[in-house]
Order: C-alpha cells, then sequence, then structure tokens
C-alpha cells in the first residue's frame, strides 16, 4: 500500500504598512528669503569735470582747452592737496563732420578737443568750491546720486547683509511655529549679489549753476535666500 506523506505549505502573507509618522519626527525644509537695508548720509564724492573747445583746426582747440584747465588749476591751488586720485590723464581730439546748411552748401568739419579731469574727496565741504571753480573756468560735469558714497562703505554693506540673514531666520522661525516644529539649521544659503547704494536724494544735474546744500540720504540694501531644516 502506498503512502503519501502530506506536508502542510506555509502560506506567505505580504501585509503593506504606512506608518503616519507625526511631522515632528519628518525631515522638512523651508525656503525663505531675508532682506536687509541700511541708511546713510554719504562723507565723500567720485567728480569729474571736464573741458571742451572746438575749432577749425587742432592746435586751436587744444589751446582753448588749455586755458579752461590752466583757469581750473589756478582755481583750485588752495585746496588741491585735500583731493585725492586726481587725474588730468584722460585727453580726446577728433574731427566732427558739420551738416550742411543748405543743399548746396558742402559739409564742413570742425575739431574738437576735450580734457577730463576726476578726483575724489572725502569732505564735502569742498564739494560747492570746486563746483563754482568749474563753472568759472568753463569746465562741464554731471552731480547726481551716484557720484556720492560712504567711505565705510564696506561695513554698511555688511551690516545690511547681516540683517537680511537676521531677516530669513525670523521668518524661518515664525513659519516653524505655525507648524508646532522648530526651526534648525541652515542647509544652504545665498547670497544674492552685492547691490550698490539706492539712490534717495537730488535728481541728477548737468552743471548746476547754484550751491549744493544738502546731499540727502542713500540707502544699501542686501538680499539672502536661505534654505532651513524643519525639527
Amino acid at each position: 500500500m502506498s503512502r503519501f506523506l502530506i506536508r502542510p505549505i506555509p502560506m506567505l502573507l505580504s501585509v503593506a504598512v504606512l506608518l503616519a509618522t507625526p511631522l515632528s519626527l519628518r525631515a522638512g525644509e523651508v525656503s525663505l528669503t531675508g532682506e536687509g537695508s541700511v541708511q546713510y548720509t554719504p562723507d565723500s564724492a567720485r567728480l569729474q569735470f571736464t573741458a571742451t573747445a572746438e575749432a577749425v583746426d587742432a592746435d586751436l582747440a587744444s589751446k582753448q582747452v588749455d586755458a579752461r584747465i590752466a583757469k581750473w588749476e589756478q582755481a583750485i591751488a588752495p585746496i588741491r592737496k585735500q583731493l585725492n586720485d586726481y587725474s588730468d590723464a584722460a585727453l580726446s581730439l577728433y574731427t566732427r563732420t558739420l551738416s550742411a546748411s543748405d543743399r548746396d552748401a558742402e559739409p564742413g568739419q570742425t575739431v574738437v578737443a576735450t580734457q577730463s579731469v576726476s578726483l575724489t574727496i572725502d569732505d564735502l565741504s569742498l564739494l560747492n568750491p570746486l563746483i563754482r571753480a568749474a563753472r568759472d573756468a568753463g569746465l562741464e560735469f554731471r552731480l547726481g546720486s551716484r557720484q556720492f558714497y560712504h567711505s565705510a562703505e564696506d561695513a554698511l554693506q555688511q551690516q545690511a547683509l547681516a540683517q537680511a540673514i537676521a531677516d530669513a531666520r525670523r521668518q524661518c522661525r515664525f513659519v516653524a511655529k505655525q507648524l508646532d516644529v522648530t526651526c534648525g539649521a541652515v542647509k544652504s544659503i545665498n547670497i544674492n549679489g552685492g547691490r550698490r547704494p539706492s539712490p534717495m536724494m537730488m535728481a541728477e544735474a548737468r552743471s548746476p549753476k547754484g550751491p549744493v546744500s544738502d546731499v540727502g540720504p542713500q540707502e544699501i540694501k542686501a538680499s539672502v535666500s536661505a534654505t532651513f531644516e524643519l525639527n
């Protein structure tokens, strides 16, 4: 008689279990943008003055420019030692074609000579004497907010950056509190470029006739994009 051995085959049961982990135990993060700004009053300026003359030939145009520069240098002689980064090496001489005054006339040419003087000052009380000297000598210049800056500009930019980072951290703490978690370590941070001073002063003027009475405030801005862990 044949015997058969019957062995039970175990059943394999696969059960998928979804664990709902509390938010406080899950890894999370938040990305934020922080901003900071510092207002200040400029204490320095970068200036450029230009003598320009036109004549029928290069020699005559150059002499006219030389005369204006000489008058300028004579006027600023008492304060010359207080002018920083002084340079008068920017020279230019070119020929410009004039349009014909009527249909039958031939276009003419004129020679244009220019010489520019650039300098910086760290005492703004020198500004109006320089403006008067330039005006009396027939020099042209532009005066606007971009010419003015602060001698401690690097430190001011760092202050604005510190404010931007602190602002991002404050936002992270606020978001974390709303989610009943805590703001953790910084995972990444990006400095969104160095923003140059933002003008908050007078409009730019070309060779202003009157003295400057108020430079006005300026503002340095900084911004960061940061990602924080949420614990």
